[in-house]
């Protein structure tokens, strides 16, 4: 099941297919190279998460239809900075691949791949300010927040003594704030009142909560056919993801093994352990709860919102939940 089968909204994917053309016209520069550059990940496509949290907040408050201008460039914007720290994140990760195609970095060079993001941050932030004061400051306090997030994942790389508290407070910043300044601005730009707007903050920061605790169990769990990567590659990188902290709590012989890089064999039976007892199973609850916050902000805020799009939103958060399993 993909992101349009959960939400079974019928302007989506015409909608989706405006942003992809916003996407390509806010790039466009006459240089040629970097143009060339700037369309590689965006042509490459990708599940387009946070723009359809911007297209259903707008939704969500107009009643569902197709989408009005503001909502379709407020999506186009938020794509453009995930997108753009991409670029950055391949470069950290030393990521041969993204999205089926050659990375940016492993294509051309990390210089290349640097100044590329950036130029998508900028255009970014020039859309942002054709919708306002509001959205422009958001979305700068956003790319703040997604780099704090991700340099203090960066600080605990091969630490087994990473907590619990700071692997939250990374995913908080690295995934969370940008799902959460999706659903925002859809919400601002559609106008509704300081209350549903706060709701559906909420609830995006939540959503990015259950996305990315799902995606690090699944790293751990599902297989390397279903990832398009090995399995177990968090472990491989020494990012140690909520069921690994847990079970490093518990299992000496998982202590020893992390704090350096690892080779395969070594990665198996790391995970063989982190899987072990409840650990998986414990991280997936407080993705659980997640979800169960996400559907309350919006249950809170229905007499403003339309029902059967938060009915369907609700929906996709509980297959965020079934897919762990």
């Amino acid at each position: 099941m993909s992101i349009l089968d959960d939400l079974a909204l019928a302007p989506l994917t015409n909608d989706l297919e405006r942003v992809e053309a916003r996407l390509l016209e806010a790039v466009v520069v006459e240089d040629r190279f970097l143009g060339e550059v700037a369309e590689h990940l965006i042509k490459a496509g990708g599940k387009r998460l946070r723009p359809v949290m911007t297209l259903t907040a707008a939704y969500a408050a107009k009643g569902v239809e197709t989408a009005h201008a503001d909502a379709i460039t407020g999506a186009a914007c938020v794509e453009l900075v995930q997108v753009g720290s991409l670029y950055h994140d391949d470069v950290i990760d030393e990521a041969d691949t993204r999205r089926g195609v050659p990375s940016v970095n492993a294509r051309w060079s990390n210089i290349v791949a640097i100044l590329s993001g950036d130029f998508l941050l900028a255009k970014a932030s020039v859309l942002a300010a054709s919708l306002g004061a509001e959205v422009a400051g958001l979305i700068g306090s956003t790319i703040g927040e997604l780099c704090r997030g991700q340099v203090l994942e960066l600080q605990y790389l091969f630490n087994a003594d990473r907590t619990v508290e700071s692997y939250l407070s990374s995913i908080e910043g690295k995934t969370a704030s940008l799902l959460a300044t999706s659903s925002r601005v859809g919400g601002i730009v559609s106008g509704v009142s300081a209350p549903t707007l706060e709701a559906l903050t909420t609830f995006g920061h939540h959503l990015g909560m259950c996305f990315q605790i799902v995606d690090d169990v699944l790293d751990l769990t599902a297989s390397a056919a279903t990832l398009g990567k090995p399995s177990g590659n968090d472990l491989h990188e020494g990012v140690y993801t909520l069921p690994v902290i847990l079970a490093a709590g518990t299992s000496t012989e998982l202590r020893e093994i992390l704090g350096r890089k690892l080779d395969w064999p070594d990665v198996e039976r790391a995970r063989e352990l982190a899987m072990g007892g409840d650990h998986v199973r414990a991280a997936t609850a407080t993705g659980r709860e997640h979800a169960v916050l996400a559907k309350a902000a919006l249950d809170g805020a229905r007499d403003e919102l339309d029902a059967n799009v938060c009915d369907r939103l609700g929906a996709l958060v509980d297959g965020l939940i079934t897919r762990a399993f």
